[in-house]
């Protein structure tokens, strides 16, 4: 009997407070779009990073006829400091794999990533590239140890590291982020708001049946029940349609965005679906304190 008493005021309160009710679903659920789309840049990010940063290298540059370098004195590195790098590199504990590239490798592989560009590739002699060591670390956050041990080293003209380049791509991407998420607890924010002015013209409208049945004896969270209930729901059906939106986003990029990023990994449907438990959560959570606090205040007769 309590139950279904309970089940006819949520009923009488979710028709009475339609449009509100509406209007409170639509702001939580973009609230929850913007906080599913962060979590989804994060882990986006972080599979970028782990993409690229298994294939970043550190490039240690020989000296050559054209080196600027005051390390090179514009001379060609010798085979004994060729040799002397070498041994170093391998014997270095941050450093995983150790390749050399030779100038006619340089070269080779300067016309196979410009092979588009033939005007380009011609105006390039085939000894005009540097030769060097390409080295792959154990942990691309340790450059700075190579960096530093060899970048004073007799036949070493320069130390380039990879991460440095995509590092300006993933701070933007961290904005982005940022951005999404700072939009996301504004947004969260209104509809807490929202559920508070939802749940008070609720309360208020049935201001006379909650006295009524606070003088029969009712206890407080009989009498809050039905309000929370309401938010509840309300964040619940937010949720769902918020994991629906993600879902159909997810679906139209990997149809249209994802066969044009080659050049890294995107993220499959693990994270989108494991969102939707915290869009629940977060939704039920704020939803229900929301009402909760709102009701202390306004349920007093």
């Amino acid at each position: 009997m309590r139950a279904q008493f309970v089940f006819s005021e949520i009923g009488i309160g979710l028709k009475r407070n339609l449009t509100m009710t509406i209007a409170l679903v639509i702001v939580m659920t973009i609230s929850l779009v913007m906080v599913g789309a962060a979590w989804l840049v994060r882990a986006q990010v972080n599979e970028m990073k782990d993409y690229w940063y298994d294939k970043v290298e550190v490039t240690v540059f020989l000296c050559g006829g054209n080196s600027t370098s005051p390390n090179c004195g514009r001379k060609d590195v010798t085979q004994e400091q060729r040799n002397q790098i070498q041994t170093a590199l391998q014997s270095t504990p941050q450093v995983k794999e150790v390749f050399y590239e030779s100038k006619a490798d340089a070269f080779q592989r300067f016309k196979e990533q410009f092979k588009d560009s033939p005007d380009l590739v011609n105006n390039v002699s085939d000894d005009a590239l540097p030769e060097s060591f390409r080295v792959k670390l154990k942990n691309p956050e340790q450059f700075a140890v190579v960096a530093s041990a060899f970048q004073d080293q007799p036949g070493v003209d320069s130390v380039q590291d990879l991460k440095k380049l995509l590092k300006p791509f993933f701070d933007l991407l961290g904005l982005a982020q940022l951005a999404s998420l700072i939009i996301a607890g504004i947004m969260l924010f209104a509809a807490t708001l929202l559920i508070s002015i939802t749940i008070r013209v609720a309360a208020h409208s049935r201001r006379r049946e909650t006295g009524i049945m606070r003088l029969v004896g009712a206890s407080n969270l009989y009498i809050q029940l039905p309000f929370l209930l309401e938010g509840a729901l309300a964040g619940v059906a937010s949720a769902i349609l918020a994991s629906g939106v993600l879902a159909a986003c997810k679906v139209g990029f990997d149809a249209v965005v994802a066969p044009k990023l080659k050049f890294t990994e995107i993220i499959d449907w693990g994270p989108v679906l494991g969102v939707t438990p915290l869009l629940l959560l977060i939704a039920v959570v704020l939803s229900s304190a929301a009402s909760f606090f709102t009701l202390r205040r306004y349920l007093r007769v």
